[in-house]
């Protein structure tokens, strides 16, 4: 189950590099990025930096259930060759939806999430 595994760790890393991405938002800020109260400062952002926020949030959200399906699929023995497409569509609706987001393409957006919906509900099918 390599590819499954290494969609895991891209989908894992995709919230930290919102939140980098994040600091390049709280850079463009009075005073720059305080370090000391972040959480604060988020609330001061508008427009992209905010929405940055969100899709950091939401790809915590994310990570949860692919996680548990990729549990699942793995102590289910699921058919690799049907997980891997799964996975990689998830992974690929994952970075879409992020970017809408950034971009506040809201329809797109809510796409790429049912997308990646989809995608975690077939894995847990395949491997019922």
């Amino acid at each position: 189950m390599t590819t499954p595994l290494i969609c895991l760790v891209i989908v894992a890393v995709m919230p930290y590099i919102y939140a980098g991405i994040g600091v390049y938002y709280r850079s463009r800020l009075p005073g720059g990025v305080d370090n000391k109260h972040p959480r604060q400062q988020i609330t001061q952002l508008q427009g992209p930096g905010t929405r940055v926020y969100a899709a950091q949030q939401n790809a915590w959200e994310a990570l949860a259930i692919f996680t548990v399906a990729m549990l699942v699929v793995h102590l289910r023995q699921a058919p690799e060759p049907q997980v891997s497409l799964f996975a990689e569509l998830f992974v690929a609706a994952r970075v879409t939806h992020g970017f809408f987001y950034i971009k506040n393409w809201d329809v797109f957006r809510s796409l790429a999430f049912a997308t990646g919906l989809v995608c975690v509900i077939s894995m847990l099918w395949i491997s019922w």
